[in-house]
This record gives C-alpha cells, structure tokens and sequence, in this order.
C-alpha cells in the first residue's frame, strides 16, 4: 500500500477512518454540541458527497460543483433516507475505490477535468492531485469528528485513537 491508500483508508496520519466512526449510537451522531454547526452525521455525509465528485471526476465524469456550500451538507430529507450505518458503508466502500484509484500507478499522473464554483474555469489536475486533495478534505473532517465525539464523550474509540 502507498501513503496516498494508507491517507485514505489506514492510519497513515491518525486513527483509522473506520475507529473514528467506530460505535456511535444513530442518536449521538446527530447531536451537535453548543456552538457546533454540524453534527458527527453531517460532517460525515459532507466527506461522501466530496468524496463521490472526487471518484466522478477521477472517473471522467464531470459532475457539477455545488452551486453553494449548504450544497455539501444533508437535508433532513438526506438524513432520514440514510442511516448512520449505511452512512459509513458509503464513505468505506468510496475510501476503499479511492484507494484502488491511488493504487493504479499507471493513471496517477493522467489530466482530469475536476469543475469549479460556479462562474469559475474548470480545472485540470492529475488524478494524484485530486485523490491528495480528496485525502486532505477528508482528513480536516475527520479531525472535526473526532472532536465532536470528544465533547460529547465518546472519545477513544472502542479500537482506539490518539488522544493528543
């Protein structure tokens, strides 16, 4: 495994993604605690949605920027469709092809065409560029869950975490 797979599905920088998400009850994923403006479910589902425009793009498929950052985030109608569990399936199962993506050596260096904010020229970058920056969103969100989970008490997890 490289260190763009590990950054994307091992413990290259931190806990594992998949300790992070470890042994959240639903209820707890959804409380967001004073001053927070997303919950642990939000923050998550935000990583999915990126992470699929990011193995859309990868994938030659040019899926549009969002039109604006609530674009990013659930709706309630987004958060009763899908539970916590299936929640964290979609994020593993795009780690994972993200993963195989960085893997491929031979297409790391080819030219995409990833879309930009609206009234922006679309940008070409290589398939590295973008699972690095895939790799870098995920990992700020990430962080940001783990301090949710640790004001609301549910720091380390059951595989642990680093606490520091």
């Amino acid at each position: 495994m490289n260190e763009l797979q590990s950054c994307l599905v091992s413990d290259a920088y931190a806990a594992p993604a998949t300790h992070i998400l470890e042994a959240l009850p639903e209820e707890l994923t959804h409380r967001k605690p004073a001053g927070a403006p997303h919950s642990i479910y939000q923050e998550l589902w935000h990583i999915c949605f990126w992470q699929r425009l990011t193995l859309d793009w990868i994938g030659g498929i040019e899926t549009p920027f969002p039109a604006s950052p609530a674009d990013g985030f659930p709706t309630v109608e987004d958060m009763e469709r899908e539970s916590w569990t299936q929640l964290c399936r979609r994020f593993i199962e795009g780690a994972e092809r993200g993963a195989d993506a960085a893997g491929d050596q031979s297409r790391l260096n080819q030219p995409i065409r990833c879309p930009s904010r609206p009234g922006h020229a679309v940008r070409v970058m290589t398939v590295r560029e973008q699972l690095e920056s895939l790799s870098a969103h995920n990992a700020y969100h990430l962080g940001r869950i783990v301090l949710l989970r640790q004001l609301l008490g549910a720091w380390p997890p059951p595989q642990g975490g680093f606490s520091w």
